[in-house]
C-alpha cells in the first residue's frame, strides 16, 4: 500500500500525538500512584513520595534516626540522611536507599505491635529490658541499644546469672549491684521510644553482639576484670561486648 504526502503527513502526526498522550498518562500515574509503587521493587529513595514513605519515617524516627517533627511522607534530604545514619550503624551498604536489605534491617524483626496474642508477662518483661536499656545506652546508636538487651537476654538463658530480666537487672553480687543504674535510681525512668523498640528486637531474638554477656565503657570505667578474664567480641558507640 502507498500513500500520497499528505498522508504521510497525517500519519507522522497521529504518531506524533500518539506518543504524547502514552508519555502524559504514565506521568498521571505516576502522580497519582505513591512513588513506593512508582518506583521498582519497593525501593525508596530521594524523591519518593506516599504511605511508605511515612512509615518509613515514623520507623526511623522511633529509632531516633529521623528528627524532623513530624512525618511528612515525602523521601526528602532529611530522610536520606537519617536513612544513611542507620545503614551506618546496622553494617549496611550506605547508599540513602531502602532497598530490600534495609527494609529488612528496619521492619524485619518481629516487635510487640505485631503479635496480637503478646501475653502481659511479655509486655511487663520489654518494659523493663527498656528501662534497663535506657538508663545504660539512651544515648547510644539504636544498635548499640539492642546489643545492650541482647546481653541481658543472654545472662536470662545463662546458668550463671538469674532466669528472669527482672532478677538480672536488680542481681547484686557482694551487696553491689551488677548495674550502676539500680545503684543510683536511674532504672526507674520512662524509656524513649527508641529503647522500647531496642527491647522488643532484642526480647524477640535479635542478637546484634552474639552471646555477649558483658559490656562496659571503657572511657568511664576501666573493666580490667573484664578485660583480662573474658573474651572481646565487639565495640558498639561507646561501650565494649565480651562474652
Amino acid at each position: 500500500m502507498t500513500y500520497g504526502k499528505e498522508g504521510v503527513l497525517n500519519r507522522l502526526r497521529n504518531s506524533q500525538l500518539l506518543r504524547k498522550c502514552v508519555v502524559i498518562t504514565v506521568l498521571a500515574i505516576m502522580l497519582v500512584l505513591p512513588a513506593s509503587e512508582a518506583f521498582a521493587a519497593g525501593v525508596l529513595k530521594l524523591g519518593s513520595r506516599g504511605a511508605e514513605v511515612t512509615q518509613l519515617q515514623q520507623e526511623l524516627m522511633n529509632r531516633g534516626y529521623f528528627t524532623h517533627w513530624r512525618t511528612t511522607g515525602y523521601f526528602g534530604t532529611i530522610t536520606r540522611s537519617a536513612v544513611i545514619r542507620f545503614q551506618r550503624d546496622n553494617g549496611l551498604l550506605v547508599d540513602g536507599i531502602v532497598g530490600p536489605q534495609t527494609r529488612a534491617a528496619l521492619f524485619g524483626a518481629k516487635t510487640m505491635t505485631s503479635r496480637s496474642s503478646i501475653s502481659q508477662k511479655d509486655r511487663d518483661n520489654i518494659y523493663w529490658l527498656a528501662r534497663i536499656i535506657h538508663a545504660e545506652a539512651q544515648g547510644e546508636p539504636y544498635k548499640g541499644q539492642v546489643a545492650v538487651g541482647n546481653v541481658i537476654m543472654n545472662r536470662v538463658a545463662s546458668p550463671d546469672f538469674p532466669s528472669s530480666i527482672y532478677g538480672v537487672i536488680f542481681q547484686y553480687t557482694n551487696g553491689i549491684p551488677q548495674f550502676s543504674p539500680v545503684a543510683d535510681g536511674t532504672i526507674y525512668n520512662t524509656p524513649s521510644a527508641s529503647c522500647m523498640k531496642a527491647a522488643e528486637e532484642a526480647y524477640w531474638g535479635s542478637k546484634p553482639v552474639g552471646d555477649a554477656l558483658f559490656f562496659f565503657n571503657p572511657q568511664k570505667a576501666s573493666g580490667s576484670w573484664i578485660v583480662k578474664s573474658r573474651q572481646y567480641v565487639t565495640t558498639i558507640g561507646n561501650h565494649a561486648f565480651y562474652r
